[in-house]
C-alpha cells in the first residue's frame, strides 16, 4: 500500500510542477495545481496520518516503540517505517508545491520573466527552502532597487 501511495503522490506532484514551470499560467491551471495538486496531497496526508494514528492502517517496517517528535531518536523511529516515510514525503510534496504556486503567482504579479522563474521553481521543487530563499532575495533586491512592476491594475 505505502509503495503505491508514495508513487502516486510523486506522479501527481511531478505533473503539477511540470505544468507550473512549463505551461502558460491560465487561472484554471493555477487552480488545478492548488486544489487538485496541493489539496489532494493534503487530503492524502491527513487520511494516511489519521489511519496510522488510529490503527486503521498498518505502519509496516521499523519499530513503533519510541516514536515521537521530541527527539532525534523519536523522529528516526517514525521515518524507519514505510508509513512514516510516505506520510512525511507527502507532507514535503504538499508544502513545496504550495510554495511553488505562491512564488509563480508572486513572480507573475511582479512581472518577472518565466526564464528567471524557471530555475527558482526548479530549486523549490528539489529543495523547497532553497528555492524560497532565492525568491525572497531576488524579489527584495528588485523592490529595493525600485524596479517592482506589476501586471495588476488598481481600481480607481
Amino acid at each position: 500500500m505505502w509503495d503505491n501511495l508514495f508513487a502516486a503522490a510523486n506522479i501527481l506532484a511531478l505533473v503539477m510542477w511540470a505544468a507550473l514551470i512549463f505551461l502558460p499560467r491560465w487561472p484554471a491551471l493555477l487552480s488545478a495545481a492548488l486544489y487538485l495538486g496541493v489539496g489532494l496531497l493534503c487530503f492524502t496526508y491527513t487520511v494516511s496520518l489519521a489511519g496510522v494514528l488510529t490503527g486503521f492502517f498498518v505502519s509496516s517496517g521499523g519499530n513503533s516503540s519510541g516514536m515521537g517528535f521530541g527527539s532525534i531518536e523519536g523522529i528516526r523511529s517514525i521515518f524507519a517505517t514505510d508509513a512514516g516515510v510516505t506520510i512525511g514525503w507527502i507532507h514535503y510534496l504538499a508544502f513545496d508545491l504550495f510554495v511553488g504556486i505562491w512564488i509563480a503567482r508572486d513572480a507573475d504579479a511582479k512581472a518577472f520573466g518565466r526564464l528567471l522563474q524557471a530555475p527558482i521553481l526548479f530549486a523549490t521543487f528539489l529543495a523547497g527552502p532553497l528555492g524560497l530563499l532565492l525568491w525572497l532575495i531576488i524579489r527584495e533586491r528588485r523592490a529595493r532597487a525600485g524596479g517592482v512592476r506589476s501586471n495588476l491594475r488598481v481600481p480607481r
